[in-house]
């Protein structure tokens, strides 16, 4: 059986990066999903399970976020005694990646290679502001398009009102209000997905992710527990990142539920978060003004007039600090790199 990979995304740039690696033992692919160092991909021959092996291996040695992961495109090479390794992973365009709780950590790559990544928040039992403007700068800072969307619309008296007011800390992002089990949103999310472009899904456990999925696959193709009815939280039913294929073609990447998400050192998926505060700061009197008592700070006046939320504010001020301590940290790793690879 064979595939159309150009379904999966397949085109002039991927086709241009694996030309160097194309020998007759070779094939490309997307992985549909890691585990374990046993990758599944779909190549233009079907399914096959895949090893690392080659450079994967000592890419992977050197930083652990460059192990092959759901999204990417790979090289495979088919051995004489009909192994599989996974030999390369290609050059990723996007990147959906949160700091790990080791100090020492690269990162941990979420997604690879999607188009648009959905902040997945549920309306039911209330929206969390800080959890949205968090995972916000998370997607803008892969490289791809974010998108808000909203499940379980189905329990808002007025979603379109609750859409409006969580618009407000997603400067320029589509809010979609969704309810799966009144197929309202879903085609606005189809629009997403189409062949050749990849939609990844972020978000927390009982988020409604998996359910997503399996609706716009037409299919029961992700496990789906039912939230407690108490708090709206739910089990952690995907473990793993699973790139979906979509009939007709496009992908969907569930992601596993995520508690915490860390930033890494880097700030301009945070400015896009926060593009109103940092549009006001820009406006104010002084280069290093602290937007506490300077004259002439906008930020302030905007506060004093009701167009700035005060939480609004602590919150940009909070994920800044958590991106300079992380700076900080990667400047020390950086330094002591050389002598430990001495030792």
């Amino acid at each position: 059986m064979s595939y159309d990979l150009s379904q999966l995304g397949w085109d002039d740039a991927v086709a241009s990066s694996f030309r160097p690696y194309d020998r007759p033992d070779t094939v490309a692919g997307r992985v549909l999903r890691a585990d374990r160092g046993i990758s599944t991909v779909l190549t233009a021959a079907g399914l096959t399970r895949a090893g690392l092996g080659g450079n994967a291996l000592l890419e992977a040695a050197r930083d652990p976020s460059l192990l092959p992961c759901a999204g990417d495109w790979a090289v495979l090479r088919n051995w004489p005694d009909r192994r599989v390794t996974l030999e390369l992973v290609l050059p990723r365009r996007t990147t959906l990646i949160r700091r790990t709780a080791d100090k020492d950590s690269s990162g941990q790559v979420l997604a690879a290679n999607m188009d648009t990544v959905a902040v997945v928040e549920p309306i039911f039992p209330e929206p969390s502001d800080a959890r949205v403007e968090r995972l916000l700068a998370l997607a803008w800072e892969s490289g791809a398009d974010p998108v808000l969307v909203l499940t379980k619309s189905d329990t808002a008296g007025d979603p379109e009102a609750v859409a409006r007011q969580l618009g407000e800390l997603a400067p320029g992002v589509p809010v979609i209000p969704v309810s799966v089990h009144r197929g309202t949103g879903l085609r606005d999310l189809c629009e997403l997905v189409t062949p050749g472009r990849t939609l990844a899904l972020l978000g927390r456990s009982g988020a409604g992710k998996s359910t997503l999925a399996n609706a716009l696959a037409g299919a029961p193709v992700m496990p789906v527990q039912a939230i407690r009815d108490a708090d709206g939280k739910g089990r952690h039913t995907t473990a793993y990142r699973n790139l979906i294929t979509i009939p007709g073609g496009g992908c969907v990447l569930d992601t596993p539920g995520i508690r915490g998400v860390g930033l890494l050192d880097t700030g301009s998926g945070l400015d896009r978060a926060f593009a109103d505060v940092v549009e006001l700061a820009a406006r104010c009197r002084f280069d290093d003004c602290r937007h506490e008592s300077e004259p002439g700070c906008a930020v302030q006046d905007a506060l004093a007039d009701g167009t700035l939320p005060p939480r609004r504010l602590a919150s940009w001020r909070k994920l800044r600090r958590e991106v300079a301590v992380e700076s900080r940290r990667r400047s020390v790793r950086l330094a002591t790199a050389p002598r430990r690879r001495q030792h």
